[in-house]
């Protein structure tokens, strides 16, 4: 016997509407001037965050001030400190499309997908995102990190295809190629003497991911560079020296060229400090050695997005 039986009722369709807003134009176009959203804070992170203890990760988190998840701290990166005891591992395994670190002190290996590779004091390393990567210590290892999982987050992407392979950066040739710089005859009327890191597969940006930028500068003895802005964040770690040396931050240049009413901000080896996208930033070393920087940025993607706008001072 044939049953007919009537159809489900339809559920009522939802409101398409319910999350259609509209603003005036000139009041909201710039929400960072009108403080509809935050500015990206200044911050020092000190070398104490990871000088001992467990093996473990340490973010430097700023997600309360920037109003997004944690942990982040610019709007699309993430910089951290890694410490890994000698005979310890960590693993990375963040939705990224790219990470870049340096190694501070001690050695190890790392091992994704199948790449296996040693890393050693001064290394710069580049890991793209989709495979979980380990990190081995053979003697305790401290390593600046940087990856852009923020950016992932905010955009609700999964899934990331590697655009590059892992690629490491030996200490000596990236201090050989350093010091070639520092030598030549106009260095000293550059407005920075730096190389920056960068990779075969992206050669219209030069830059060390698609997304992520990796500069290793140095300030020689005595010296100021004169200020430079752009609309990337730099996440800049300290890798030398002596007290004497600091940083000169602000909105605003005077008639002579100087940032008008900056914040200061003092070096020491091993810390990191935040300089937001936008603001001038010049260096300053008023000791006899030289000094060194490393800013991690997002200015991959700023490039070709055409929108880094780095300018500097005359």
């Amino acid at each position: 016997m044939l049953t007919r039986t009537s159809p489900a009722p339809l559920a009522e369709p939802a409101d398409a509407t319910l999350d259609a807003q509209y603003f005036e134009y000139t009041s909201s176009a710039n929400p960072i001037g009108a403080k509809l959203i935050s500015r990206v804070p200044f911050r020092n992170f000190p070398p104490s965050l990871y000088a001992d203890g467990v093996t473990r990760i340490v973010p430097l988190d700023l997600s309360a001030e920037l109003g997004c998840p944690s942990p982040a701290t610019g709007p699309g990166l993430s910089a951290n400190f890694l410490r890994i005891n000698a005979g310890d591992a960590l693993t990375l395994a963040p939705n990224a499309t790219s990470q870049v670190c340096y190694v501070i002190s001690g050695t190890g290996s790392v091992t994704q997908a199948d790449t296996h590779f040693p890393f050693a004091q001064g290394d710069f390393f580049t890991l793209p995102g989709g495979d979980a990567a380990v990190l081995s210590a053979g003697t305790t290892a401290t390593l600046y990190y940087v990856n852009d999982a923020p950016l992932l987050t905010y955009l609700g992407t999964t899934g990331v295809t590697a655009r590059f392979a892992p690629t490491l950066y030996p200490a000596a040739q990236a201090q050989a190629e350093l010091r070639r710089v520092s030598e030549e005859a106009n260095a000293g009327r550059r407005n920075r003497i730096s190389v920056l890191m960068g990779n075969a597969n992206f050669p219209q940006t030069r830059t060390v991911t698609h997304v992520l930028w990796a500069m290793f500068g140095i300030v020689p003895p005595n010296s100021m560079q004169k200020p430079h802005r752009h609309q990337s964040i730099a996440l800049d770690f300290i890798a030398g020296g002596k007290p004497g040396v600091y940083t000169l931050v602000g909105t605003e240049l005077d008639e002579s060229g100087n940032i008008a009413h900056p914040t200061r901000v003092d070096w020491e080896a091993g810390m990191a400090f935040v300089t937001p996208p936008g603001y001038w930033h010049a260096h300053f070393n008023e000791t006899d050695e030289n000094a060194y920087v490393i800013p991690i940025q997002d200015a991959g993607l700023q490039t070709w997005l055409r929108t880094l706008d780095i300018r500097f001072a005359r």
